[in-house]
């Protein structure tokens, strides 16, 4: 993990990660947040929907930006405003998700910073929004 300050940051600047999606992402998500919907976890049922097949949680990618933010850009002690999330495609078992965060403003009088946020399938956009984070400023020497 890296941490950058406020002062760190530049307009333009990105950060990303990549996870490949898990049956056992899939069921572990499921435990800890109680969305047990069987378009996730039950593949007869899955099969009947317009998916074919069981798909992701779609908060599991928005979980893979927050990971971005919280652990490299900027990384500790950022803390998360508000996130807007479009879900635009599914996210399916075996499918490797690159999570990409990007600097799009900074407001420097109030420690505040404004992400594009996205998440790419095969390079297609499966989740597009904005975060705003409080970053952390370099304490003063």
């Amino acid at each position: 993990m890296q941490e950058l300050f406020l002062e760190d940051l530049a307009v333009g600047q990105s950060a990303e990660l990549v996870r490949t999606v898990t049956e056992a992402d899939l069921v572990a998500f499921a435990a800890v947040t109680g969305d047990s919907n069987p378009v996730h976890l039950d593949a007869a049922y899955a099969a009947t929907t317009n998916f074919g097949e069981r798909i992701a949680h779609g908060m599991l990618s928005a979980g893979y930006i927050s990971a971005v933010l919280g652990t490299t850009l900027p990384g500790p002690g950022a803390i998360y405003l508000s996130q807007s999330l479009a879900f635009k495609r599914p996210v399916k078992i075996g499918d490797e998700v690159t999570a990409r965060v990007t600097v799009t403003a900074i407001d420097d009088a109030k420690a505040r910073v404004t992400f594009a946020t996205t998440c790419l399938v095969r390079g297609k956009a499966v989740v597009d929004g904005e975060a705003v984070v409080m970053a952390p400023r370099r304490a003063a020497a």
